[in-house]
């Protein structure tokens, strides 16, 4: 059990795609450099660094990850090893480092399909094809669609004030039709208003 939450020394994107590349699963960046990502530039310090699989595709990152890594589940707030073989039903983070007592080196974020469509844990009903949730950079690098990452910030129970900025930065970046996907998914999840709804 590991209770050093704030001990990061986050690995970079290309580090990232080096690691991830070589593994047969679908994956991308996601969280705050997914959005710099699509702008072509760092806007801010990020402290972390995440990357999102496919919940079906757990195992196969596990075996191609555990060799070199130790990787943690987090479950109510609570930092335990995983297991070999074991099957993560309603984990949905996955904390990584070279050793017990090594800083945080990245995040994995498991998220859920069904007939191939990406499911938004929060609010089932909002659904987008797999093929059609990353975009990539020049460099092939992938990364979470900005309107979906920016749903995540904005659809959680606690938005921090970074998460506001980051809605902020990107918004005047995104073509309408994903200003019009974002409004959509957020009246969808809170139907008597959003804070952000006024500004898309």
């Amino acid at each position: 059990m590991r209770t050093d939450i704030d001990n990061w020394e986050p690995i970079t994107v290309t580090e990232i795609n080096n690691l991830f590349s070589t593994i047969p699963i679908k994956w991308g960046i996601a969280g705050g450099w997914a959005l710099d990502l699509h702008l072509g530039k760092q806007s801010r310090v990020h402290k972390d660094i995440d990357v999102i699989i496919l919940r079906d595709e757990q195992l196969t990152t596990y075996r191609h990850l555990s060799d070199d890594w130790m990787l943690y589940k987090a479950e109510s707030g609570k930092l335990a090893l995983w297991q070999e073989g074991e099957f993560l039903e309603t984990t949905n983070d996955i904390w990584i480092s070279k050793g017990s007592n090594s800083p945080w080196a990245f995040q994995i974020m498991l998220v859920d399909i069904e007939e191939q469509n990406w499911i938004y844990r929060r609010e089932k009903t909002i659904r987008r094809d797999i093929e059609d949730i990353f975009l990539r950079t020049y460099e092939k690098i992938p990364y979470l669609r900005p309107e979906i990452q920016l749903l995540y910030k904005g659809g959680s129970s606690n938005i921090r004030e970074k998460d506001t900025k980051d809605f902020q930065t990107i918004l005047p970046y995104l073509l309408p039709e994903q200003k019009d996907w974002l409004k959509m998914a957020l009246k969808r999840q809170f139907p008597t208003g959003h804070s952000w709804l006024d500004s898309i």
